[in-house]
């Protein structure tokens, strides 16, 4: 049972922030626990279930132990629990600079200015697409950024689809692939192709380390 003033945890780590705008900063990862989606190729699912109820207070002090200023709010999906915008305000409060990876089904607007969301809108092959909250669009502040997980041409093509919608906004957009059904050769060729605002993104931390190797 998870109390007031608390979140639920999976797991708390030092890493490389492998992806978004930051990749290549050393990050401590605050993993909260619980997803209200269930994508076909979610590579955390054991953050579905597992976790265990920490204060935020104690969430701070964890953090503090890694000594490092980069702090990512991830999952599960963060936002599914009340608490997390209140964790958020509460490390900036104490000099973190704060990053929260969302999967865009909720509002992100409930997070601090101060916050750059990281908001990955589903694409088909991940069986979750129609749970986007389209509202985000405009709900999204000058420092926060998209991410779209590219599995196959059909990805490619919707992912395209809603950049357009939101031109000629400036910000950072991400397209990263399922390594294990799309080449990054391939889908580095389409957005070469595209010529619209698009960062391949590959995420450093499983080309660092085993990509099935936890806290990393």
């Amino acid at each position: 049972m998870v109390g007031m003033m608390s979140v639920m945890v999976t797991e708390i780590f030092h890493s490389i922030q492998g992806e978004s705008s930051h990749a290549g900063r050393p990050c401590t990862f605050v993993r909260l626990s619980g997803c209200n989606l269930r994508c076909e190729w979610c590579d955390t699912r054991y953050s579905w279930e597992e976790g265990q109820a920490m204060s935020r207070r104690d969430v701070l002090w964890a953090v503090a132990g890694h000594r490092c200023r980069l702090v990512e709010i991830t999952g599960g999906e963060p936002l599914a629990q009340r608490e997390t915008p209140r964790l958020a305000a509460l490390l900036l409060e104490h000099g973190y600079e704060v990053l929260v990876e969302t999967n865009g089904s909720y509002p992100v607007d409930v997070l601090d200015e101060r916050v750059t969301a990281i908001v990955d809108i589903k694409c088909p092959s991940s069986g979750m697409h129609t749970c986007t909250d389209w509202s985000n669009l405009e709900r999204l502040r000058a420092r926060d950024e998209l991410k779209f997980v590219i599995a196959d041409r059909l990805d490619y093509e919707y992912a395209t689809r809603v950049v357009r919608r939101i031109l000629p906004q400036e910000r950072h957009i991400h397209f990263s692939p399922v390594l294990s059904r799309l080449a990054p050769a391939e889908l580095a060729a389409w957005i070469l192709e595209e010529r619209l605002p698009i960062r391949l993104s590959l995420q450093l931390h499983k080309i660092i380390w085993d990509p099935e190797a936890r806290g990393v």
